[in-house]
């Protein structure tokens, strides 16, 4: 006989949002909930499964045996089996026994509302109580600001598992450890914002996280959910936003996840054409379900409510936008309209970015979307997907391509390094030099560069000044900042021994001082999705590989002037317009000694000559460092 009581914390709006596909607090419900019930202590326990004919909670306290406690089914044809079973306390671990009406299989699942999980290989999910008294109310108040279009957006990449390991035994770090050494660092680097690579419960760790089976559940790799969310306070604390890698394109399909849940394709899309990713050997969600939206709209809101975070960068959302993405002729079956288009996700999206924005309007997402798809980053309302940011990949691959080149072909490639400013407004894009950039035999960003030792790292600080200095948002993966030799290997701790060297301490120097510099200097940020922001004064000096321009932020007294020497040839009395008279103060140079330069060329401040020159009455002479980046502003 069953120990369950009936049970439910749903109401009948409640189940009519569900059906709708927009109910958006659905981790309120679903999942487990201590509780008290008529004086007894113990848990609620809800689950979507229309499939099933039996439904049992299994775990320790009832030695995992089928039956014993069988969860009631609604009579409202929801799908959702629910109950309360006494004395079942947080910390119990727990999965659903699931009996399918269909060919009779039966499924043993992790819960998909689990808070909590076991720490992989074990994979039951856990009974929890969140007890955390947030401490950020200064930041939450502030937050709007920090991440508003207008305001300075330079993202640190983590990766948690390989951030930084124990020297003893290579084991994790954790959430607590992580809260003073990671905060301190990203802080000392003076990113704005840290971006965590996955971090909901994945059960296999090659995949960095991107295969996840517990999208509610923080990875216990690294401590418990109240650990995390201390973690996130601390970055909140010191002013510093964060930012989850969010997984809605595919799932895995591990035997206690999403997939085939109650013995159908309750999940996954039942058309393997549209419901598995080739690529990926995983599993599409159904776009097109209600229930499937509310389940993933809630989980990112769930984010977002529950742990603070400031914004959510959504993975691989090509493959989930075109029918046809990774997939040959015959493989795929184009829309009602004929095209290539997914319009189940298409809507989706927009729906996602409606519900995140109406309820946080203080947060970003950001796109990672490697296709010209138009209006990414526009408001629904005028017929985008709703997004905050998208990633610009196109410069990302131009610009990678130009630095690998040897300086003395650089002339020819021209073209390679100024075609961004082409579209770099259509979009409100981020500057992405991501984790995928140093995997896969691509080599790390330094081992990209060409030339000798100190070529490359000149290189790179070359890079690293140009990409600051064009519009858009900035993000850096771990390890670029103090120029890690080797790939990144997810496996294993950066190599920190690197930045007692000279050129990587300067590496380190000049990434925290070009921080320093994009949140200080209004031109940098204030403009940097706008065209007004902007404005070319040479772009055709292929023969010197220089390229020089302004930045403007809204008022005109706190325009730039940025010069880029693509070459390790020193260009002395190089000639270039300027659009005023006066006198112009050297305000960043990448070739300084304190970043490891030469040190040997500066321009402290330099008066303009009334000599016409790039179209401009006014003109200077300036002294151009070797591989280096030079920012003046008017005295």
């Amino acid at each position: 006989m069953s120990q369950v009581q009936p049970h439910s914390l749903f109401t009948d709006l409640d189940i009519y949002l569900f059906k709708n596909g927009t109910h958006y607090k659905l981790y309120e419900k679903f999942g487990s909930h201590v509780i008290t019930l008529n004086g007894v202590e113990g848990t609620y326990f809800a689950v979507w499964a229309p499939s099933a004919k039996q439904v049992s909670v299994v775990g320790d306290f009832n030695y995992w045996e089928d039956g014993l406690h069988t969860l009631n089914v609604r009579w409202d044809e929801s799908g959702i089996w629910e109950g309360f079973i006494p004395n079942i306390k947080a910390g119990e671990k727990y999965k659903y026994k699931i009996h399918s009406t269909i060919d009779d299989q039966v499924t043993e699942k992790a819960d998909p509302f689990a808070k909590q999980s076991e720490l992989p290989p074990k994979t039951a999910s856990i009974v929890s109580q969140s007890h955390y008294k947030w401490q950020d109310k200064p930041w939450m108040l502030k937050r709007k600001k920090a991440n508003a279009l207008d305001a300075p957006f330079s993202i640190y990449e983590v990766h948690l598992g390989s951030w930084r390991r124990h020297i003893e035994d290579n084991s994790y770090l954790s959430y607590s450890e992580l809260a003073y050494q990671l905060v301190n660092y990203v802080k000392e680097l003076n990113f704005t914002h840290v971006q965590f690579m996955p971090i909901m419960e994945y059960p296999y760790d090659p995949s960095w996280g991107y295969q996840i089976t517990g999208y509610f559940s923080a990875t216990s790799r690294f401590g418990s959910p109240e650990e995390l969310k201390f973690l996130i306070d601390k970055f909140h604390e010191n002013n510093i936003g964060v930012i989850l890698d969010w997984v809605p394109s595919h799932f895995p399909e591990d035997k206690h996840g999403l997939g085939n849940f109650d013995g159908s394709h309750l999940y996954e899309h039942p058309d393997p054409k549209k419901g598995y990713h080739p690529d990926w050997k995983s599993l599409i969600f159904n776009y097109g379900r209600n229930e499937v939206k509310s389940f993933l709209i809630s989980n990112a809101l769930f984010w977002l409510d529950q742990f603070h975070v400031d914004g959510l960068r959504v993975d691989a959302v090509a493959s989930m936008l075109y029918l046809d993405y990774s997939r040959n002729e015959g493989e795929w079956n184009p829309n009602q309209f004929g095209g290539r288009e997914n319009l189940e996700a298409i809507q989706f999206i927009k729906e996602l970015n409606q519900a995140i924005y109406k309820a946080f309007p203080d947060v970003q997402t950001i796109a990672e979307e490697s296709t010209a798809f138009p209006g990414v980053s526009k408001p629904v309302f005028l017929g985008g997907l709703g997004f905050g940011m998208k990633w610009m990949m196109g410069w990302m691959h131009d610009t990678l391509q130009y630095f690998s080149k040897a300086p003395i072909y650089r002339k020819h490639h021209q073209k390679e390094i100024t075609f961004s400013l082409t579209y770099a407004f259509t979009e409100n894009f981020t500057l992405p030099l991501s984790h995928d950039e140093v995997v896969y035999g691509k080599k790390s960003l330094v081992s990209k560069m060409p030339g000798d030792d100190w070529q490359k790292f000149a290189n790179l600080r070359l890079l690293y000044s140009y990409m600051y200095t064009h519009p858009g948002a900035k993000l850096l993966f771990q390890g670029g900042e103090f120029a890690q030799h080797d790939e990144w290997n997810y496996s294993k701790s950066l190599d920190w021994h690197l930045t007692q060297f000279n050129s990587h301490k300067g590496m380190q120097k000049i990434i925290a001082d070009l921080n320093t510099l994009y949140k200080q200097e209004k031109a940098l940020h204030e403009l940097q999705f706008d065209a007004k922001g902007f404005e070319w004064i040479d772009y055709n000096d292929a023969e010197n590989s220089v390229i020089s321009y302004i930045r403007k932020g809204k008022s005109n007294k706190d325009s730039l002037i940025v010069i880029c020497n693509m070459t390790p040839v020193p260009r002395l009395d190089y000639r270039l317009g300027v659009p005023k008279k006066g006198v112009l103060k050297q305000l960043f140079n990448s070739d300084e000694k304190i970043y490891d330069g030469t040190g040997n060329y500066s321009n402290l401040t330099i008066k303009t000559q009334s000599k016409s020159w790039h179209y401009k009455k006014e003109s200077v002479q300036i002294n151009l460092p070797p591989l280096a980046v030079l920012v003046f502003n008017y005295q």
